[in-house]
């Protein structure tokens, strides 16, 4: 009988490590998310696999193409509960972390007889690691209470005593907090019981297939005296091109009237968007509305398509746009403010910057000068086309930004659950 192994994640997100695992046939004890709108992500994404475990996923359809609403989505389940209960909307901080532990403990007990898990997933927040973050503040994050919540990771090590556990951050961790956090979460890991490697691996997502060059920092710990060892993650064979995942979509324009309404395909799915389960479902698409841009933004968009075409792959620089597009007073510093999308090969890293603005993230279509839809991003996040996120716009791009992509997650978990048979 094959064995369901359990997992907990932690910092869930829009739920990208929690898809991966799902996959490769993992449960979960809980998913702790505090943001309200990743959590409802987290609620519909697990409403879709319970509906497609029970072979029924002509309700979610019609949710996810607009005929019905999401009351009627999970009034359509005969026990709610048993999709949202694992889900838990709560901040991890020093006043509720043991709270939630000994919740997290009772469910698990009444659930499957147990009180521990197999394997611990997750990363905090990287805003405090992240270079960017450090670089818009002008203490570089150096007190910001985020540095520490890899503190609470480690006390549910403690408490659920997994064998394995993953914890996914950003590369700038290693220099976060005059480079003193690293050291000490390996000192904390090893005085939990728990071994990670001293020098912290750092994998790109364009192993797994992802269309990406995203370079994360991937901790893999186990417990002391197992015979673990860090797996190695072989090349994936999946191969593809960013066109393969924009080619049929609908063309879109940055006008303020569009609306997030289902979208027919309009062209052949790519053997790559077939080959990584992106295309999948319901004969077309949902967040593929264009953002609104006003027309000097779109003027500065065409301009740096033609650079970025006919300069072979070169970036546009601020300081080299004509006076009357100029706005910003510094010219000296940040000059890649606009960035064109490489359609001819993969992607730069989706952030979660995308929330603010899509200058970084210009379609290469010169005729829609746009930044990328959600739905776009998501599938360079390798997201597939059924994945419905929750919230406005600005908290969708959130979401994608910050997940983990799920060909990468599933990846890891794969071997993860090979490890552990």
């Amino acid at each position: 009988m094959k064995k369901n192994y359990i997992a907990l994640d932690m910092f869930a997100g829009g739920g990208g490590l929690t898809e991966g695992f799902i996959r490769q046939g993992f449960d979960f004890a809980a998913h702790i998310e505090m943001n309200e709108h990743a959590a409802k992500t987290l609620e519909t994404r697990l409403c879709y696999h319970y509906l497609k475990q029970n072979k029924d996923l002509s309700h979610y359809a019609d949710y996810y193409m607009g005929k019905i609403n999401r009351e009627e989505l999970f009034d359509g389940i005969n026990e709610p509960s048993i999709v949202t209960d694992s889900i838990v909307k709560h901040e991890i901080n020093d006043e509720s972390e043991k709270i939630l532990i000994e919740s997290i403990k009772k469910n698990l007990y009444e659930k499957y007889g147990r009180t521990d898990v197999d394997i611990v997933i997750g990363g905090p927040p990287c805003q405090a690691y992240s270079l960017a973050g450090r670089g818009r503040d002008k203490k570089g994050m150096k007190d910001d209470p985020r540095n520490y919540l890899y503190r609470h990771y480690i006390s549910f090590l403690e408490a659920f005593e997994p064998e394995m556990f993953v914890f996914e951050n950003v590369k700038g961790i290693t220099s976060a907090k005059d480079q003193t956090i690293f050291p000490d979460i390996f000192l904390r890991c090893k005085m939990a019981g728990y071994h990670i490697d001293s020098e912290p691996r750092i994998i790109n997502a364009s192993k797994f297939g992802v269309l990406q060059n995203r370079e994360r920092i991937i901790i893999i710990g186990w417990k002391e005296g197992s015979n673990y060892s860090y797996p190695e993650f072989k090349q994936s064979s999946l191969r593809g091109k960013v066109w393969d995942l924009l080619n049929d979509l609908p063309k879109q324009q940055a006008v303020k009237t569009n609306e997030d309404i289902f979208l027919p395909y309009v062209g052949e799915c790519s053997e790559y968007a077939r080959a990584a389960k992106i295309r999948n479902g319901f004969g077309g698409v949902r967040h593929h509305a264009a953002r609104y841009h006003n027309e000097r933004d779109r003027e500065i968009y065409r301009r740096a398509i033609r650079k970025w075409k006919h300069g072979e792959g070169t970036r546009l620089k601020y300081n080299e746009l004509p006076e009357h597009l100029q706005t910003h007073e510094n010219k000296k510093d940040f000059l890649d403010r606009y960035k064109v999308v490489n359609g001819n090969d993969h992607s730069h890293a989706v952030l979660a910057h995308l929330a603010k603005d899509g200058h970084y993230f210009i379609h290469p279509d010169i005729k829609q000068a746009r930044s990328l839809t959600v739905r776009e991003a998501a599938r360079l996040q390798s997201f597939p086309d059924d994945y419905f996120f929750e919230g406005p716009r600005s908290a969708k791009y959130t979401q994608i930004g910050n997940a983990v992509p799920p060909l990468m997650a599933e990846g890891i978990a794969g071997k993860i659950r090979k490890m552990l048979a």
